[in-house]
């Protein structure tokens, strides 16, 4: 294609609502331009990156027996509230009502509409297994859009649904899956890692993250030092840790008015108490009746997750202020001895939190706090034969960089950021009962099929990619998703011999396959370059009068060091052999 004929929109100045280096680079090369919050216009660069990142995901779905088809964006509520996720997402989900008054959805995912069409379609075990996948437009009311394209309203998704009979096939059908999603980041280029993930909103019982490493990442990566185990945050587990409920007194217990002091920064400064001697208790109430108390230390964050695998996924912080003080809990100023002398109520402790130290904490009194606070004494000798059921002591907090590694085998965790731009689970029948979903077996007797679904974020694989690998001059993409694989720079509008070469050039590189952009625009050599750097075409040609004269012409890689000078006889062929090489 012609330069002088596309609209590439590049600027020097770097936007100021464009906080990191994606998105900035993405509104400065011309690949995109912001419509309003969250929603974005793909030019033809962005755009045509896009579909070269959607071509190598659906060759690799299509690779792994999944099925492409495309259901609707809009879905009527109803399906949403049968899965009770219309609850679950909130504000999230964009609702719309139409001119007959009922409520629709902007589908931020579609595991609803492809389970009710399998509910519709499918009765037998013999149709099983299937897979059938979209890529599409999704959008979601984020509160905060913010990175441009990593977190925006309304982006491209590619997300695929398995549905099988039997546990194997599930296993099967996510393995297919990891496997092909392990094809498509290598072949977009990208530094990925696979780490263990939370579930989420989706559910299921397992998943499993695709995270490409960056500073400007937002999620937050735990691996051990040599590779072997990697998780995020909201999963990563640790290592063997000892603790110690034991041990004396370090002084009587000293209680210390303070009002209006809730957080542990104004307490501790108030006690002159650091936060790492400083336990922190959180209150949790049991939808089916009692209440869960937990204990991190001050400069740990409890992990719910972890909790709600211990305790259960019915607990919630969510309770009504009134119940919890009639209860006995001074929320704000809760300690760990509040769990004594109360029924229906049980206490888990993360072991760096079980230890025999100076201990600050909660007293259960408002406005006040306790120093030298002493698990023997004031919790384990009152609960007596009760100690063991009511207080578990269990990794119920976040991991944290120096932390063992789970696999206890000397490592320790190393903390690095990441984006995420793929995610797969293991659902389960958690949608197909919810939504009939079901199939008959050999002998007649119905079930509901075991699901999983799969996605990715292709708008993601664009803004990770840049993120991951531009340098001070702008985009550098991989040959496989950049928007064109060479660039022509002819140096001299006005002398015909240079004209005629590029020309020649550009038509065959066409004619070999290569997807070219000649620069045609009547504009000075540097400002060529300059927008060759920033817009990132992995391969510049630079047909000039004097290397012309002498037979050659400047080839120079956008990652290379410095150009070289090939023959201007036969240069296609060469130039297109080296494209295919890096497709």
């Amino acid at each position: 294609m012609r330069y002088s004929k596309l609209l590439i929109p590049t600027t020097k100045e770097t936007p100021a609502e464009a906080e990191i280096a994606s998105h900035q680079l993405l509104l400065r090369a011309g690949y995109a331009r912001k419509v309003a919050s969250g929603t974005y216009t793909y030019l033809i660069l962005g755009h045509r990156c896009l579909q070269k990142i959607m071509g190598i995901v659906k060759a690799e779905m299509n690779r792994a027996d999944a099925q492409d088809i495309l259901p609707p964006i809009l879905q009527p509520i109803e399906l949403w509230k049968k899965t009770g996720r219309d609850v679950a997402y909130g504000d999230t989900l964009s609702r719309h009502i139409d001119r007959h008054g009922r409520t629709n959805v902007l589908a931020p995912t579609a595991e609803e509409v492809m389970t009710d069409l399998i509910a519709r379609e499918v009765s037998s075990y013999k149709q099983l297994p299937i897979n059938l996948y979209q890529v599409n437009a999704k959008f979601r009311d984020e509160f905060r859009p913010r990175f441009g394209a990593l977190r925006s309203r309304e982006f491209i998704m590619k997300d695929a649904y398995s549905f099988d009979a039997t546990e194997e096939g599930l296993d099967k059908s996510y393995q297919d899956m990891h496997d092909a999603y392990c094809r498509i980041f290598e072949k977009c280029g990208l530094d990925y890692v696979v780490v263990d993930a939370a579930s989420g909103e989706i559910g299921g019982t397992g998943s499993q993250e695709f995270m490409i490493r960056c500073d400007a990442g937002e999620d937050l990566i735990l691996s051990s030092e040599n590779g072997d185990y990697a998780a995020n945050v909201e999963t990563a587990g640790i290592g063997t840790r000892t603790f110690d409920l034991g041990g004396e007194p370090t002084g009587e217990r000293d209680l210390v008015h303070t009002p209006e002091l809730k957080t542990i920064e104004e307490v501790g400064k108030f006690l002159k108490v650091k936060a790492p001697n400083f336990l922190k208790t959180l209150v949790f109430q049991r939808q089916s009746g009692g209440w869960v108390i937990a204990v991190v230390r001050g400069d740990h964050d409890l992990n719910e997750n972890k909790l709600k695998a211990l305790a259960g996924q019915d607990i919630t912080m969510e309770f009504d202020l009134a119940a919890a003080e009639a209860a006995g809990f001074a929320i704000g100023f809760v300690g760990p001895d509040a769990v004594v002398g109360k029924d229906n109520v049980t206490l888990y402790v993360d072991h760096d939190a079980a230890a025999a130290q100076f201990w600050a904490s909660g007293a259960n009194q408002v406005d006040h706090h306790a120093k030298h606070f002493n698990w023997q004494r004031d919790v384990v000798a009152p609960l007596g034969d009760d100690a063991e059921a009511k207080l578990i002591v269990a990794d119920i907090r976040n991991a944290a960089a120096g932390d063992p590694a789970p696999k206890n085998d000397g490592q320790t965790l190393v903390e690095t950021h990441g984006i995420e731009v793929g995610h797969i689970f293991k659902l389960g029948t958690k949608y197909s009962i919810s939504l009939d979903a079901t199939f008959l077996d050999e002998d007649g007797e119905s079930h509901p099929c075991i699901m999983g679904c799969y996605g990715i974020g292709i708008n993601r694989i664009l803004a990770g990619a840049i993120e991951q690998l531009h340098d001070e001059n702008g985009i550098v993409l991989p040959m496989a998703i950049a928007p064109f694989e060479v660039e022509i720079i002819p140096i001299g509008n006005d002398k015909p011999a240079i004209q005629e070469k590029a020309e020649q050039l550009y038509a065959d590189l066409k004619a070999a396959g290569v997807d070219v952009l000649l620069d045609d625009r009547d504009a000075r050599p540097g400002v060529k370059f300059k927008d060759s750097e920033l817009i990132g075409i992995p391969m510049r040609i630079v047909i000039g009068e004097r290397g012309l004269a002498e037979g050659k012409l400047e080839f120079k890689s956008r990652t290379g060091d410095g150009a070289e000078m090939i023959d201007a006889e036969g240069a296609a062929e060469v130039i297109a052999a080296r494209v295919a090489a890096l497709r």
